[in-house]
């Protein structure tokens, strides 16, 4: 067994005036919130993209990590057999329940689809070794439908109709391994799937095509028997202008609008996406599960000095706590969790990074947990809330919503009264002050 992170061992709780920068100050899986231990609550996973395949590099320099299971020439295979070694020595000694991954990330890519097949195939009986030996299970798997230049126009929503079926065909391998290897979701992520000028896009064709795409993809999943939700993560730009899984909103009308049902969809949502399309992460999650269409969390954060994905872990856990007030209200997760869909920054290089940096975003997110509970435990902020909209609850209110008057009806009622409405207080700094008191 390799000893990748050897001199590093696992990340113990020491409570909040540890001293140790190897050690969780708030992050105690074992303790209860809720009537469900923290780890439950929380599900955390650890990507495999951005932990283990990321070299550092960026936009204007080449990589700057020097991982011995990315080294220059070596066998591919062997080279992603020596990083599921890595990948599972830093999930035990972290803790985490669980771990995600794109099938190019745990396989090289072949000559062909079917030679890539085999490769993923072998990958995946050592994936599942590991998971048996160490009980670190797969959140989700999905397909990597952007990084190949096949789909430099997309991959559903490609001109040609040969990439649409390779990305057909790559999918359903994807959810095949997803499938074998017990993961309770399947991401799909449209990394491509947008344009970059109208000028040569047919829009209504293109979401006509992704429809169906997204149609066959539910209909393979019934058909092998697939329990787990399907996941849409919504994201505006980046590559793209623009792209069609714009936000949570842009998502669910794309559902309604090609008939695919909530019992099957749902959403991924990432931080960083939320704020490039202009939104708070609240405001996705918010609006996610209010729709009943709330699934799981690609957990980072972005820069707000700068306008593309950073994809930094979080640190606030004030505003992590607004957000996860809003998934314990909803029920919590079944099948999804959070995902740290985040990276160490390029001058990051040592191993030891790795660590601090997933044990500050574990120790944010359990600091939020406790502070949402507060917020939700003592009922002064649901009440504020209820309070604002208790004339919904009998009389004028509940007669409209229960569609008992028209709208000549309303009129009448408003001339016949001759009163007019007297503006109540939204009270934002009360409830700002509220919040800030439980932080």
């Amino acid at each position: 067994m390799s000893r990748i992170f050897d001199g590093i061992e696992s990340i113990p709780y020491q409570g909040p005036e540890a001293q140790s920068a190897l050690a969780f100050r708030f992050y105690d899986k074992n303790r209860m919130v809720r009537g469900k231990r923290m780890e439950e609550q929380l599900r955390v996973a650890v990507c495999y993209w951005h932990t283990l395949c990321g070299n550092g590099s960026d936009v204007f320099g080449a990589g700057t990590f020097e991982r011995a299971w990315q080294a220059e020439g070596g066998d591919k295979l062997e080279l992603a057999r020596l990083k599921a070694e890595a990948a599972f020595e830093f999930f035990q000694k972290l803790g985490v329940p669980y771990y995600c991954f794109h099938d190019r990330d745990v396989a090289p890519e072949g000559k062909s689809l079917a030679e890539s097949n085999d490769i993923l195939d072998r990958m995946v009986d050592v994936l599942a070794a590991h998971q048996q030996r160490t009980g670190v299970k797969l959140l989700w798997g999905t397909a990597n439908l952007f990084g190949n230049p096949r789909f430099m126009a997309g991959a559903a929503t490609n001109p040609d109709p040969e990439v649409f079926a390779y990305a057909a065909a790559q999918v359903k391998k994807a959810m095949d391994v997803t499938q074998k290897l017990g993961g309770e979701n399947y991401v799909l992520w449209g990394g491509r799937e947008g344009y970059e000028t109208l000028l040569n896009t047919d829009m209504k064709r293109e979401l006509d095509q992704m429809g169906r795409f997204m149609n066959l993809v539910c209909e393979y999943k019934h058909k092998i028997g697939f329990k787990g939700p399907l996941l849409i993560e919504p994201k505006p730009r980046e590559p793209t202008k623009h792209q069609y899984d714009y936000d949570s909103a842009t998502v669910h009308a794309f559902l309604q609008r090609y008939g695919l049902p909530a019992t099957d969809f749902r959403l991924n949502i990432e931080n960083n996406h939320a704020t490039l399309a202009g939104h708070t992460f609240e405001h996705e999650v918010a609006y996610a599960c209010a729709n009943g269409l709330f699934g799981s969390i690609d957990m980072n954060r972005g820069d707000i000095l700068l306008g593309w994905d950073t994809d930094q872990f979080p640190s606030d856990a004030g505003e992590m706590a607004l957000v996860l007030r809003h998934i314990i209200a909803a029920g919590g997760f079944t099948t999804g969790g959070f995902n740290f869909d985040a990276k160490v920054r390029r001058q990051s290089i040592d191993l030891a990074d790795l660590f601090h940096a997933h044990i500050g975003g574990m120790d944010v997110l359990a600091r939020a947990l406790l502070i949402a509970d507060k917020m939700l435990s003592d009922g002064k902020l649901p009440a504020a809330v209820a309070a604002r909209y208790q004339g919904w609850n009998g009389g004028l209110g509940k007669e409209i919503m229960d569609k008992k008057l028209t709208l000549d009806q309303l009129s009448e009622r408003v001339l016949k009264q001759k009163l007019e409405p007297k503006p109540r207080s939204g009270q934002q700094e009360m409830f700002e002050n509220l919040v800030n008191r439980y932080v």
